[in-house]
C-alpha cells in the first residue's frame, strides 16, 4: 500500500510544472518601501541564469515568464536576444505579460479608459504582445489590468465594460491557433471605488465575450478575506475557463507572500480540488502553474525554491486523497468520513516521498541547501552588487 501511495505522489510530480517569474528575480517592491538586495537581477540575462539555477536543482520549472516592457523594451526586435538566453540556459520562454498598468497614460486605465487614443495605446501593446509570444512560441498571453476608478461617480463603470469587451475582442481575433488569452483579476488596488475586472466573475464573462482562447486566470491572493478560492477553482473547472494560477500567500490581500507561508492547507484544498476532477473527468487540467510574488526582504532564489519545494509536497499531498473513498462518503453524506478523509492526506508528510522523487531524477535531495552550498549567490552578488547601487526597483 505504501509503495502505490508513493507511486500515485511520484506520478503526480512528473506532471507538475511551475513557471518562474523573470521579476521575482528583480528588485521590486510597494508603494511604501523598495529594498534592493544586492544579488538582484538586473537584466533579462540574469533572470534566465537564476530561472535555470532553480530548474536545475528542483526539477520542475522549465519556463521563465516575461514582462514585455521589462523584459523586452524593445519589442519584436528582442526576441533573437531572448531565444539565444533560452538555448543557453535551458529554459524556455514562458507566458507573455503585458504591462497596461505603469506608464503615466494609464493612470485612468487602459483598454477601459474613456480616452479612446489610450485604449487604442493599450490595445496595441497588447497586440504586440501577441506577436512576441508568437515569435517565441509561447501560448499564453497573460494580461491583468489596474483600471477602475477611486470615486462614486468618477467613471461611467457600464461604458467601461463595453470599452473591455470591445478591446478584448480585437486582442483575441489576433490570437494565433493554439495561444490563448489569461484574464487575472482583482478586487482593488491600485482602484480603491471600482476595479474593472475585480472579481472571477468578471473576468469569466469578459474571457467568454471575447472568444474560445480566452480564460480566466487566478491569482491567490486577489481575493477578499475568507473567500473560498477552491469554490471559485470548482467554478471555473466546471465550466472549462480556469487557464492559470498564480503562487502567492496572504495574511490581508495582496501580500505577494511564498506560497503557503500563512495557509498551506488552502493551497492543499486548491491542489485537491484540481486532482479530484482530473479523477473524475480522467483528463488533465490545462492549467498553467505560475509563481507571483514579491521578494522584498527573502532571497530571492531561495524565496523561488522553497515556494517550489512547498508546492510540489502539497500537490504530493493532494494526490494521496482516496478519491474514489471520498466519493462515496460525500455521496453519502459521510461529513466526518469525508473530512477526515481529506485531512489525512493534507497531515501526511510527503518530503520524504518528494526526496524520493527527486532522486529517481538525479535530482538533490535538499534543493535549498544545494543551492546554498553551490557558491551561486556569493557570485552574483559580487557581479551585480554595484549595478545594484542606486537602482529604483519596479513595482510588483
Amino acid at each position: 500500500m505504501k509503495d502505490k501511495l508513493i507511486e500515485v505522489a511520484c506520478t503526480a510530480l512528473d506532471r507538475l510544472k511551475v513557471e518562474l517569474p523573470s521579476w521575482g528575480f528583480a528588485n521590486t517592491g510597494t508603494r511604501f518601501g523598495k529594498f534592493v538586495q544586492p544579488g538582484a537581477a538586473t537584466t533579462v540575462q540574469e533572470k534566465f541564469s537564476d530561472a535555470a539555477q532553480v530548474h536545475s536543482i528542483t526539477g520542475a520549472c522549465p519556463t521563465l515568464a516575461l514582462h514585455v516592457q521589462w523584459d523586452l523594451p524593445n519589442g519584436l526586435r528582442d526576441v533573437s536576444e531572448v531565444e539565444k538566453l533560452s538555448k543557453k540556459f535551458g529554459i524556455r520562454p514562458g507566458s507573455i505579460n503585458p504591462n497596461t498598468f505603469q506608464n503615466q497614460e494609464y493612470k485612468y486605465g487602459s483598454v477601459g479608459n474613456p480616452d479612446p487614443n489610450v485604449r487604442r495605446m493599450a490595445v496595441s501593446h497588447i497586440l504586440d504582445c501577441v506577436a512576441i509570444a508568437d515569435a517565441l512560441k509561447s501560448r499564453d498571453v497573460s494580461p491583468w489590468f489596474a483600471d477602475g476608478s477611486n470615486y462614486p461617480g468618477s467613471q461611467n463603470i457600464r461604458k467601461r465594460i463595453g470599452y473591455f469587451e470591445e478591446s478584448l475582442k480585437e486582442i483575441h481575433r489576433a490570437l494565433k491557433p493554439g495561444q490563448r488569452l489569461l484574464l487575472e483579476y482583482k478586487p482593488f488596488e491600485p482602484a480603491f471605488y471600482h476595479t474593472d475586472v475585480a472579481d472571477w466573475g468578471m473576468a469569466y464573462l469578459l474571457a467568454k465575450e471575447a472568444g474560445p482562447q480566452a480564460f480566466v486566470l487566478v491569482d491567490t491572493g486577489h481575493h477578499y478575506q475568507a473567500q473560498n478560492i477552491e469554490q471559485i477553482v470548482a467554478w471555473l473547472l466546471h465550466r472549462g475557463m480556469i487557464g492559470g494560477f498564480h503562487f502567492n500567500d496572504r495574511r490581508y490581500a495582496d501580500d505577494d507572500l511564498t506560497l503557503g507561508s500563512i495557509d498551506p492547507y488552502q493551497v492543499f484544498r486548491i491542489f485537491h480540488e484540481i486532482q479530484m476532477f482530473e479523477w473524475e473527468e480522467g483528463r488533465r487540467a490545462d492549467i498553467a502553474y505560475m509563481v507571483d510574488q514579491s521578494h522584498n526582504l527573502k532571497g530571492k532564489i531561495e524565496a523561488m525554491i522553497q515556494t517550489v519545494c512547498t508546492a510540489q509536497e502539497l500537490y504530493a499531498r493532494a494526490a494521496l486523497v482516496n478519491h474514489e473513498q471520498l466519493g462515496k462518503f460525500q455521496e453519502q453524506c459521510s461529513l466526518v468520513d469525508a473530512e477526515e478523509t481529506l485531512r489525512g492526506a493534507f497531515w501526511q508528510d510527503t518530503r520524504s516521498i518528494v526526496k524520493e522523487w527527486r532522486r529517481a531524477k538525479g535530482l538533490p535531495d535538499d534543493p535549498l541547501q544545494t543551492f546554498r552550498q553551490s557558491g551561486y549567490l556569493e557570485r552574483i552578488v559580487r557581479e551585480r552588487s554595484e549595478k545594484n547601487v542606486g537602482i529604483t526597483p519596479s513595482y510588483a
